[in-house]
């Protein structure tokens, strides 16, 4: 089982104290669903759960449950909603549990005090009425009443029409890229990586990886600025970002072979690579520095690349990536700091040659 996860816990609790019942049929759509024993602690039979981001869809998967990461049409009489901290996306989100929900059925979120728990049970109501609500484990819980039938919610629909658009995407950059609220940096160049990206040497050539890659910012700059570069894996954990790199980088002119991968780089790569470039998470849920993360970047970009292989990473300066660094690579330098970002080229070390043959018997003969 996962870690405490109070959101999680309280998102559950109307349905252990009764005050809301579990559907007999259809079972129920679970949008951002995240592993935790609050989904363990009774039968909670057909439920279906959506996850995009694939640590916590393998999470799902793990512990027997059915998960997708993009439900289709279907609905359900019960929707349940882990809303994201970001307003717009939230708030799409909701628009989409609504649309879910069959004649009938309820939409239900939780959100943690710290994250806007009143500003989302608020967004909640604008779109369907009058909520109810439970708070514990400084979160709160809240639920509408049924929907899409006689005397049910009354729905805003221009409301749901708007927020049913507000994570569509659409071009940025001067129509440079296409990305969508919630993908990190989504409306913007992040500085981080527009400052590796200025650092990149033209030679670099062969087989490359993007860990990480989001909506491709990174991965198009490396092929507009190494025209050696013969192939590029882009690795990314959010399905929805994937989505994005891959439109920004399909029909992009270099020759190099491109490969969009749904993946968590912390379980390590499947390729062999001469070049990586990153700018690695550090944080999943809420605020805390998680430099762990960056670290495994780290050490499974050494085991993935070619000896004299090279990583180019950008990190906030205070991030402790030094060591892992030293261990993992035979040299690193730091090739720029600006605006509290550190720049660091850390290249593979070559295997030790093999003694040559008469050199070898020079030294069985001292023995």
């Amino acid at each position: 089982m996962s870690r405490d996860d109070p959101a999680l816990e309280t998102l559950f609790l109307p349905f252990m104290q009764d005050k809301l019942a579990w559907p007999e049929t259809g079972g129920a759509l679970f949008l951002r669903a995240r592993e935790g024993w609050p989904l363990h602690q009774r039968a909670f039979p057909g439920l279906v759960c959506e996850q995009s981001f694939k640590p916590d869809a393998e999470a799902l998967e793990r512990a027997g449950l059915q998960v997708v990461a993009t439900e289709g049409e279907r609905r359900h009489p019960l929707v349940l909603v882990l809303p994201p901290r970001q307003r717009e996306e939230a708030r799409a989100l909701y628009a989409r549990a609504v649309a879910h929900a069959g004649p009938g059925g309820r939409v239900v979120a939780c959100a943690s005090n710290n994250e806007g728990a009143r500003s989302a049970e608020e967004d909640l109501r604008k779109l369907v009425g009058p909520v109810a609500s439970l708070v514990k484990n400084k979160c709160r819980v809240f639920w509408s009443a049924p929907l899409h039938g006689d005397g049910g919610a009354r729905i805003d629909e221009e409301l749901l029409r708007q927020w049913s658009a507000l994570d569509a995407p659409r071009k940025i950059e001067g129509g440079r890229f296409t990305s969508r609220p919630g993908v990190f940096a989504w409306d913007r160049i992040d500085p981080a990586s527009a400052l590796l990206a200025a650092q990149l040497p033209p030679g670099l050539s062969g087989r490359a990886a993007d860990l990480g890659a989001g909506f491709g910012y990174l991965s198009m700059e490396l092929l507009e600025r190494c025209p050696g570069i013969t192939a590029l894996d882009l690795y990314e954990a959010e399905a929805r970002a994937l989505e994005l790199a891959r439109v920004n980088l399909t029909g992009h002119p270099s020759p190099a072979k491109l490969g969009f991968h749904w993946h968590d780089v912390t379980g390590g790569l499947p390729g062999r690579y001469d070049v990586i470039v990153t700018n690695p998470p550090f944080h999943i849920q809420g605020r805390a520095d998680r430099p762990d993360i960056g670290r495994r970047f780290i050490a499974v970009a050494a085991e993935a690349l070619n000896p004299r292989g090279s990583l180019w990473l950008v990190a906030n300066r205070h991030l402790p990536y030094e060591t892992v660094l030293s261990e993992s690579f035979g040299t690193v330098r730091t090739v720029a700091q600006q605006d509290g970002f550190k720049i660091i080229e850390a290249v593979k070390a070559a295997p030790a040659r093999p003694a040559p043959k008469a050199e070898r018997r020079w030294k069985d003969e001292r023995r």
